[in-house]
Formats: C-alpha cells, sequence, structure tokens
C-alpha cells in the first residue's frame, strides 16, 4: 500500500532559528525554511542523498532520547574534529551498554559511531562507512 509512498521523517526542536543556523551553518545542510498557517515556519533539511527531513517547532518539546539523524562520514574522528571546530562537542557515555573513550567516539561494537546533540537537545550521529540500505 505505501510502498511507493515518498516517505520523510521529522522531529521538533524547541527554536526554529537556532535549529536553521545549526543544520545549515554549522553543519553545512541545504535548509529551506517554509512559512505556514498560524504564523509559524518549518525547516527542510536536504540531506546528500536527495532525502529530506522536516524540522518543525514544539512550544513543549522534549529533546529525542535516541539517535534521530545519523550522517555517514568516510572518518568518524576526521568529521568530530571538523565539527569541534564549529563548536560542537560530542556525547562523552561512560556508562551503560555503549561507551566513548574520550574523544567522543564509539569503537570495536559495532559500527565506529560519534554522538552530538543540536540546540534542542536532539541526539544525532557520525557514523563510519557507507550509508546503510
Amino acid at each position: 500500500m505505501l510502498k511507493d509512498a515518498k516517505a520523510f521523517s521529522s522531529f521538533s526542536v524547541d527554536d526554529l532559528s537556532r535549529a536553521k543556523t545549526f543544520y545549515g551553518q554549522t553543519l553545512g545542510l541545504d535548509v529551506t525554511e517554509t512559512p505556514m498557517p498560524g504564523d509559524t515556519s518549518i525547516l527542510t533539511l536536504r540531506l546528500g542523498d536527495g532525502a529530506r527531513v522536516l524540522v518543525y517547532p514544539k512550544p513543549d518539546h522534549t529533546p529525542a532520547s535516541f539517535t534521530v539523524l545519523n550522517f555517514p562520514v568516510k572518518s568518524v574522528e576526521t568529521a568530530l574534529a571538523a565539527l569541534a571546530e564549529r563548536g560542537v562537542r560530542p556525547e562523552i557515555y561512560r556508562d551503560g551498554r555503549v561507551r566513548t573513550d574520550v574523544k567522543g567516539i564509539a569503537r570495536g561494537n559495532g559500527p565506529t559511531i560519534a554522538w552530538f546533540k543540536d540546540p534542542a537537545g536532539n541526539v544525532l550521529s557520525l557514523v563510519e562507512g557507507p550509508p546503510v540500505g
């Protein structure tokens, strides 16, 4: 029934302006802001493979407790260093099933991966290797 639907993912943020700056300038994504009825707007993030992700404002936003967006990269360490130059700090996980090193990189238990947050607290990741799918 939905096999041919052009599905997309979405997530909320608490401040659309900060999100637009973060995703557009800090991460360097192609971001479009579209006005909506009711004096609000939404953002569309265009990703490298042509996929689109919708970002919408939500006054009572609660950050996702899971990864909402994964970026495949050739080298997590290199990409993380480039993001650090733009003020992005990795998440350091010392407890639990997944643990990171002092740079914020998890290695040896699945793909090499690092997590960071957007200004709204949503979790994003850098994943070493080719895109899944």
